[in-house]
C-alpha cells in the first residue's frame, strides 16, 4: 500500500479521531467487492482506514499471489480516498519481473518500495476511474496465462508492480507473484490464534459484559467462529472460562453456550497468563515465576451452586449423584481456570519483543506437570531471525526450550486478519505467502510457527480467511502445539531487548500494594475474599491488551491503587473525645469502624502512659460488617488524680497493625470517690440523728398528753409549768 499525503497536515491531524470513529462504525458494514477487468466499483472505506486527508494505492493479487503454471494472473488495484475531493482519473500499469527475488531480504526490500534492484515488464494497463471523497474503488486487471512475460516462469517469488501518474507525481505499489514447486514437500506449520477479551481493569468480566461479548455479533463469538473447523492452535485466556463458571446457574445463556462450544473444539491449545498478563514485566520485578490467581471465591455466590434436585427420568435436568440439595457444590480454582481438552501445560507467550535472554532462561527452568516449559518468542529477537534468516519452530537457547514464530510472516498475517475488505486482505496475504515460500524452502523439512497476533476485535471472516490462507499454502500441513514442542530443535541465540521501565515499575508498585492488602486481610476468617480479587485485578492490569493504550492504562493503574488504599482504610478506630474518669473501676467505651462487607476479627490494644490507670491491654472484638462496633475496655484507677494518655491501636489476630493509631486524653479523679463517700456518710449520719431526736420528742409529747388526762396527777410524770402546761427547760 502506498499513501499519498494531501498537503494538509493540520487537517490530517485534526481528523484522525474522526477516522478512527468512522472505522469502528464501518468495520462490519464494508461489503465484499467483486473484481472485473476494466471496471471500478466505489465502496465505503474499509477498516482500518487510511489517515484522513490522504489517498492510498494498493496492489493485491488474487489467490494470495499464487499462480501455478498455465494459470492467468488476476490482480485488484484499490484506490482509497480520504480527502475532501474526488480523485482524477488515471491509467494504471501493471508490471511483472521474470527474475525471481533472491531471498527474504530482497523480498523485504521490494515490498518496502525499493524497486531499483529489480527489472519488470509491463503486462497490463487499466483505467482508474475518479474516486469520490471519503470512499474507495477497486479496479481489476488480468494477465492471461499465455502472456510471454508470465509464461514459462519457474518456481520462485517474482516482483509485481503497479503504477499510475497523479497530480502529485508517480504513485506505485509493490507485491509479488508466487510460482510453487510442482511437487512441494510437506512442511509443518503451526498457527497460533489468541482467544482474549481485550484490556480489563476488574478481576473478571461481569455478566453484562459476557452477554455482549458472547452474543451472536460479539467479539468472543467471532473468535470461535473464525477458528472453528480449522487446525489453529488456540491461546486461551483462562480468565474467560473462569468469568463464566463463577456465575454458576446465574451465568448468561449465551456465555454458557460459548463455553460449551470452546470445550468441544478439538483444536490443540495452551493457556495464556490470567488476563494475558505481561510475563516479562512480572519477572523484571524479581519474581521467580509468573503470577497465578490465588482464589476466585469472592466472585461466587453459593446460591448459584446448589445441585439440581432429583427428578423423574426424562422430566428434567440430570441430578448430581449423591449430592445434598441444600449444600452448594463450589468449583475448585483449577476447575474454574480449565480451558478445555488437548491442553499443553507450561507454555509461556511474552508479548513480542519483551523477552530477552534472562527471561527466556528463567522461564525455561520452570517445569509444569513434568513437561518442559516452552517460551514463545518472535524470530526477530533471535540472532538468526534478526538477520533475515528463517528460524525453525523449535529452538534451544542454552538449556531453555523455545518456540519461535516467524516475525515477517506473522506480521503480514496479523495485518490481514484485521481487514474486513477482501481485496485489501489479499495484499497482506500475498506478502505472507511470499515469505512463507522462502521459509518452507529453508527449514530442511522442520516445522514452522506463525502467529496472528493479539487482536480481540477481528471479524470472523477476516480470521477464518487468514488461517485458511496460511494453512492452504503449497506444501503446508498443520501442526499442533504438542507436535511443535516435540519436533527437532535447533540452537538459537536470544538477543537483548529494550527494557520496559514503566511496565516494570507499575508491576512492582502493584505487587507492593498487594502485599499490604495481604497483611491487612488477616482480619478476615477467609483472607482470600480480599487477596483473590486483588491478584486477579493486578494480572488484568498487567494484561498485554493495554499496550496500545498507554494513557488509559496509566489511568486504570492509578484508579486501582486508589481503590486499594480505600480498602486498607476501610477498618479503623473512630476518634474519641477526651474522657473524664470519676471512679476506680469503670469501663471505657471506644468504637471500631468497619466499611467492609465482611466481619473483621480484631484486637484493640490500649496502652496508658501513666500508672494512675490499670487498663486491660488486649481487647478482642468482632467488628460487624458495614457498621460501627462498640468496644468496652475495663479500667481501674489507682490512688491519685491527674491526666493520662491512652494509646489505642487495632491489630489483626496475626498482630498486623490495622488503621492509624489513636490517642485519648483521660482526666483521672479517683480520690473524688473517697471524698464523696465520706461527705455522703456525714450527711446520712446527720439525717439519721435528726430523725432519732424528732422521734424521741414526739414520743415524750404523747406521754405528757396521757399524764394530763383525768386520773392523772403531778406526781405521775415529770414536773410541768402550771402556766404553760409544757415541760420545763431543764426537762427539755
Amino acid at each position: 500500500m502506498t499513501l499519498i499525503p494531501s498537503g494538509k497536515p493540520a487537517r490530517r491531524r485534526a481528523s484522525r479521531v474522526a477516522a478512527v470513529v468512522l472505522a469502528i462504525l464501518t468495520a462490519l458494514a464494508a461489503p465484499v467487492v467483486p473484481a472485473f477487468a476494466g471496471t471500478a466499483t466505489p465502496t465505503p472505506t474499509p477498516t482500518p482506514p487510511i489517515p484522513a486527508g490522504t489517498t492510498a494505492f494498493t496492489l493485491a493479487p488474487i489467490s494470495n499471489g499464487i499462480v501455478t503454471p498455465g494459470e492467468a494472473l488476476a490482480v485488484s488495484l484499490i484506490l482509497q480516498n480520504e480527502t475532501d475531493a474526488a480523485t482524477v482519473p488515471a491509467v494504471a500499469t501493471v508490471s511483472l519481473g521474470r527474475t525471481a527475488l533472491a531471498n527474504r531480504a530482497a523480498l523485504t526490500a521490494w515490498l518496502e518500495g525499493t524497486t531499483s534492484g529489480a527489472r519488470t515488464e509491463e503486462v497490463a494497463t487499466v483505467t482508474l476511474e475518479s474516486v469520490p471523497a471519503r470512499s474507495q474503488a477497486v479496479t481489476a486487471a488480468r494477465v492471461e496465462a499465455d502472456d510471454p512475460t508470465l509464461a514459462g516462469l519457474g518456481p520462485g517469488v517474482y516482483p509485481l508492480l503497479a503504477t499510475y501518474e497523479s497530480p502529485a507525481g508517480a504513485v506505485s505499489s509493490t507485491s509479488a507473484v508466487i510460482v510453487p514447486e510442482p511437487d512441494p514437500g510437506e512442511i509443518g506449520l503451526g498457527v497460533i490464534v489468541p482467544i482474549t477479551a481485550g484490556p480489563l481493569s476488574e478481576g473478571l468480566l461481569t455478566a453484562d459484559e459476557l452477554t455482549a461479548l458472547t452474543a451472536p455479533d460479539g467479539a468472543l463469538t467471532a473468535q470461535l467462529d473464525g477458528v472453528e473447523g480449522t487446525p489453529a492452535i488456540l491461546a486461551v485466556d483462562p480468565a474467560l472460562p473462569a468469568a463464566i463458571r463463577v456465575l454458576g446457574s446465574s451465568a448468561p445463556a449465551t456465555a454458557t453456550a460459548w463455553l460449551t462450544r470452546l470445550e468441544t473444539l478439538v483444536n490443540s491449545r495452551f493457556a495464556l497468563q490470567f488476563g494475558d498478563a505481561d510475563i516479562a514485566a512480572q519477572l523484571e520485578t524479581g519474581l521467580a515465576a509468573p503470577l497465578r490467581p490465588t482464589s476466585l471465591t469472592a466472585y461466587m455466590d453459593p446460591a448459584n451452586f446448589i445441585p439440581e434436585p432429583e427428578t423423574e427420568p426424562g422430566t428434567g435436568p440430570t441430578p448430581t449423584p449423591g449430592a445434598d440439595p441444600d449444600v452448594p457444590v463450589m468449583p475448585t480454582l483449577p476447575e474454574l481456570l480449565a480451558i478445555g481438552p488437548n491442553t499443553r501445560e507450561g507454555v509461556f507467550w511474552p508479548t513480542a519483543g519483551s523477552a530477552g535472554p534472562a527471561v527466556v532462561e528463567q522461564l525455561g527452568g520452570l517445569a509444569v506437570d513434568d513437561q518442559t516449559a516452552q517460551t514463545i518468542v518472535p524470530s526477530a529477537t533471535t540472532s538468526q531471525g534478526a538477520g533475515g534468516e528463517t528460524v525453525r519452530a523449535h529452538g534451544l537457547a542454552g538449556e531453555a526450550s523455545a518456540l519461535v514464530y516467524d516475525s515477517a510472516i506473522s506480521s503480514a498475517l496479523e495485518k490481514a486478519s484485521a481487514l474486513d475488505d477482501n481485496s485489501l486482505r489479499g495484499a497482506a496475504l500475498t506478502q505472507a505467502t511470499a515469505y512463507l515460500a522462502f521459509a518452507t524452502a529453508q527449514t530442511d523439512g522442520a516445522p514452522l510457527l506463525v502467529s496472528l497476533g493479539r487482536n480481540p476485535d477481528r471479524s470472523r471472516v477476516g480470521l477464518a480467511a487468514t488461517i485458511g490462507a496460511a494453512l492452504d499454502a503449497p506444501g503446508v500441513t498443520p501442526f499442533t502445539i504438542g507436535g511443535l514442542a516435540n519436533s527437532a530443535t535447533v540452537e538459537i541465540e536470544i538477543e537483548d531487548v529494550p527494557e520496559q521501565p514503566a511496565r516494570a515499575a507499575a508491576a512492582s508498585a502493584l505487587l507492593t500494594a498487594e502485599g499490604e492488602l495481604a497483611r491487612f486481610s488477616t482480619i478476615l476468617d477467609d483472607t482470600s475474599l480480599l487477596t483473590g480479587p486483588e491478584r486477579a485485578e493486578v494480572l488484568q492490569l498487567l494484561g498485554n491488551g493495554w499496550l496500545p493504550e498507554d494513557l488509559a492504562w496509566a489511568e486504570a493503574v492509578a484508579t486501582h491503587r486508589e481503590a486499594t488504599a480505600t480498602t486498607l482504610d476501610s477498618v479503623g478506630l473512630v476518634p474519641t473525645a477526651p474522657i473524664n474518669l470519676f471512679g476506680s473501676n469503670v469501663g471505657l467505651r471506644f468504637w471500631v469502624r468497619n466499611d467492609l462487607p465482611y466481619p473483621a476479627n480484631l484486637v484493640l490494644y490500649v496502652t496508658p502512659d501513666d500508672l494512675r490507670l490499670d487498663v486491660q491491654r488486649a481487647n478482642p472484638v468482632i467488628a460487624q460488617p458495614s457498621s460501627n462496633t462498640r468496644v468496652e475496655v475495663p479500667v481501674q484507677a489507682r490512688v491519685g488524680n491527674g491526666d493520662v494518655t491512652l494509646d489505642l491501636q487495632l491489630r489483626s489476630r496475626a498482630s498486623v497493625a490495622i488503621g492509624e493509631p489513636e490517642s485519648v486524653e483521660v482526666s483521672v479523679r479517683a480520690e473524688w470517690e473517697t471524698f464523696g463517700i465520706a461527705a455522703l456518710g456525714v450527711v446520712v449520719g446527720g439525717l439519721l440523728l435528726f430523725g432519732v431526736v424528732r422521734t424521741v420528742r414526739r414520743f415524750r409529747a404523747r406521754r405528757r398528753g396521757k399524764d394530763a388526762a383525768p386520773g392523772g396527777g403531778p406526781d405521775d410524770g415529770a414536773p410541768a409549768d402550771e402556766a404553760t402546761g409544757t415541760e420545763s427547760e431543764g426537762d427539755a
